[in-house]
């Protein structure tokens, strides 16, 4: 048995028919399982939604209460049943709540990571690589040239910016779900014990991972009227408020940027970014390389990001690997700026 006979790819996505369920669809379906709460994996319309509680809280708070007409939470390493197939949901270390999902049937082991990293994020349960015979990846930054390098490090750049203009406001584009919570741990691990400005629209998710035990210190919701006084002051703002920051700003405001695509400057310098930051909750490509080897796999599926690079660095391994072309994924950029409300 390999992959083609449990799941099979439908207009609505990934389809397991054995199960009767779909994972992380791109419509509303009866039944879905879903890896992680970025928009471009957590839709509503479901009437029946498998996730962790985290994740549940999250679409929660994203797309209402009533996003599905039933919801099941499921812990890690817990399995459940579903038709023939045995279901386990494993920590992906992308955001808080994010899963991989074990399919297990008549002995074979399919993975399907969801987005996923490897490096250590204080804000999440750390990725834990599960055994199996067929491993489906993500492959948003699946070419050589994506490193990532150290988080700290480049929060040090950040604070060594701020050093060298006090005088000037800086604002990091951070997106809402994830990377605005991992900047604000990653200050507070460097020793920045300034209270730190954050959009309204970054406020209710970092409410709500404060409410599951993380402290992020001193907070202070930025306003209009805080605008003209902002020098010396971090400020976390959606990327897309960094766009047209001159007109909002009397500070002097600095553009900084925390993604993976900073590592391409021509995307830096497309947005105007005067400081981009290396910061991805993505694997990079040693990443995905480790992460492939770490589960055994002898069949390999890739299916958002860059795959062609990733599908023959598997092969020349003697993994039987392929893309698969799922779309509507790994546009999370996009997704996640038109969520953010100004």
């Amino acid at each position: 048995m390999d992959a083609a006979d449990l799941l099979n790819l439908t207009p609505a996505g990934l389809y397991c028919s054995v199960g009767d369920f779909y994972i992380d669809p791109l419509r509303a379906v009866p039944r879905a399982l879903i890896t992680h709460g970025h928009s471009d994996h957590a839709r509503s319309g479901h009437a029946k939604v498998l996730a962790t509680k985290e994740t549940l809280a999250i679409m929660a708070l994203r797309c209402g209460a009533g996003f599905a007409a039933e919801m099941q939470a499921i812990a890690y390493g817990e399995e459940l049943r579903l038709g023939a197939v045995t279901v386990s949901f494993h920590p992906a270390g992308h955001v808080l709540g994010s899963a991989q999902i074990l399919l297990s049937f008549q002995g074979k082991r399919i993975v399907i990571s969801g987005d996923y990293k490897r490096q250590a994020d204080p804000t999440c349960r750390g990725f834990e690589p599960v055994a199996c015979d067929c491993f489906i990846t993500e492959a948003t930054f699946g070419l050589p040239v994506f490193r990532h390098g150290d988080p700290a490090g480049e929060i040090g750049k950040l604070l060594a910016s701020l050093h060298l203009f006090p005088e000037r406001a800086h604002f990091v584009g951070a997106y809402a779900l994830g990377k605005a919570q991992r900047i604000l741990a990653l200050l507070r691990a460097e020793g920045y014990e300034k209270p730190i400005f954050i959009h309204p629209s970054l406020t209710a998710l970092t409410d709500y991972y404060e409410s599951t035990g993380l402290a992020f210190g001193t907070l202070r919701r930025l306003t209009p009227a805080d605008m003209a006084k902002l020098r010396g002051e971090i400020i976390l703002c959606p990327p897309m408020w960094l766009s047209d920051l001159a007109s909002r700003s009397e500070a002097e405001p600095r553009k900084v940027f925390a993604s993976g695509w900073m590592r391409v400057r021509a995307r830096a310098r497309q947005r105007g970014i005067e400081l981009p930051l290396v910061i991805s909750d993505h694997a990079d490509w040693d990443a995905l390389c480790r992460t492939i080897v770490d589960t055994g796999c002898t069949e390999l599926l890739v299916t958002h990001g860059e795959s062609d690079a990733l599908v023959h660095w598997a092969q020349t391994r003697g993994i039987a690997a392929a893309p698969l072309h799922l779309m509507g994924y790994g546009d999370e950029e996009a997704a996640r700026a038109a969520e953010a409300p100004e």
